[in-house]
């Protein structure tokens, strides 16, 4: 007998094994045909691997493989399977307290980009810079990796380093870091000249809502007149957080509606009555996610004015959920939308005062037009 025939007699023998028990429970579930069909030829092949690969398959490490070959092909660069460790990682992240060498990373057009380097960690102390592209990571391109993957590779143990291969103008050139232990203060307040208040929102993780009332509050006691808020850098985070600090700025109504590809909706609302200060809010090409959803609800309720250049334009929703070996899912689920019904997927906010920061600026005029507006609005 042929070779061919013996592959083809061991596919089929493998599929009929499965064929009866899956077609009744198919049936009982109510499954159609082609449903079926799928199923059926997924499990022949996994079993034709399990029986005839050359060499022992670690079954775990294979339906890890399936499950993240599944979400690789819906080509959405925000949706990902994570094994246990990578679940781990992402968790530690949102908690605000990892080891890590503290940038934040955006992708877009297929490149990976850092969108922040927080103060004091080793990225900065490393020299790297917002609008880096990351080429590699370890030696291993980007390419090569989901783009949320590349996260979950800069992360690691405290004390162990990663080698970054940095593309920066027509340089490109290899940064050894060493990983330490990041404490993410997402949100600091500074009091200004002329009762000008300033809150600087990194991230929303899981303490922002908290870290920012706690700042606002302080500002209030200290006599503020009016507020900046600056969300540059900023990539966005937990929803829930953005929501917690839009209850303090944004007036009673619409935050930001979730939208399923049902037609279902979640309307997040605010419960303020009123604005009780004037608002800037700065925004650049690296506000994304949960501080596009900030300053879309401001702008869209005339509650601030908007500072910068058009945001990031990232207007989709994830979900993460727990799976059954400790690892875990994140997929898009939705849209969001503005209050006034705006989806910014793709396309970003843009701000009612545009003021580009000049590279290599010694002077901050983005923060200086937003105070020269602030003042305006004070007078």
């Amino acid at each position: 007998m042929s070779k061919k025939k013996i592959i083809i007699g061991v596919i089929v023998t493998a599929v009929l094994s499965s064929f009866l028990t899956i077609a009744g429970l198919c049936f009982a579930f109510g499954i159609h045909s082609s449903e079926l069909a799928d199923i059926v030829r997924f499990l022949g092949v996994k079993r034709f691997i399990e029986t005839r690969y050359v060499s022992d398959v670690d079954e775990t490490k294979l339906m890890d493989g399936a499950i993240s070959g599944m979400v690789q092909s819906l080509g959405d660069p925000h949706s990902i399977y994570m094994n246990a460790d990578k679940f781990e990682q992402l968790k530690e992240h949102t908690e605000g307290e990892f080891g890590g060498i503290g940038v934040t990373m955006g992708f877009k057009d297929s490149k990976v980009t850092i969108i922040s380097v927080l103060d004091d960690t080793p990225g900065q102390n490393a020299g790297l810079e917002a609008g880096d592209e990351i080429m590699a990571v370890d030696g291993t391109p980007v390419s090569e990796m989901q783009p949320e993957e590349v996260a979950m590779h800069i992360r690691g143990e405290v004390g162990t380093d990663v080698v970054l291969t940095i593309k920066r103008g027509d340089e490109t050139k290899d940064y050894t870091i060493e990983r330490a232990t990041i404490k993410i203060d997402t949100a600091k307040g500074t009091m200004l000249e002329d009762g000008m208040g300033y809150i600087r929102i990194a991230s929303f993780s899981e303490n922002t809502g908290k870290e920012f009332k706690a700042a606002y509050e302080s500002l209030a006691e200290q006599g503020m007149k009016g507020l900046i808020i600056d969300l540059r850098e900023n990539p966005g985070g937990l929803v829930t957080s953005c929501v917690e600090v839009a209850n303090l700025v944004v007036p009673k109504g619409p935050i930001v509606s979730v939208v399923e590809r049902d037609g279902s909706k979640e309307v997040h609302e605010s419960k303020l009555e009123e604005s009780k200060y004037p608002i800037v809010v700065l925004i650049d090409g690296n506000s994304a996610s949960a501080s596009e959803i900030l300053a879309g609800a401001l702008q869209d309720t005339g509650a601030a004015t908007l500072v910068g250049t058009k945001s990031y334009g990232k207007g989709s929703v994830q979900v993460v959920v727990p799976m059954l070996h400790d690892d875990g899912l994140k997929l898009t689920i939705a849209k969001y939308y503005t209050p006034s019904g705006r989806c910014i997927d793709g396309t970003g906010i843009e701000p009612d005062v545009e003021v580009e920061l000049p590279e290599g600026a010694t002077t901050d005029v983005q923060l200086e037009k937003a105070k020269e507006v602030l003042k305006e609005k004070l007078q």
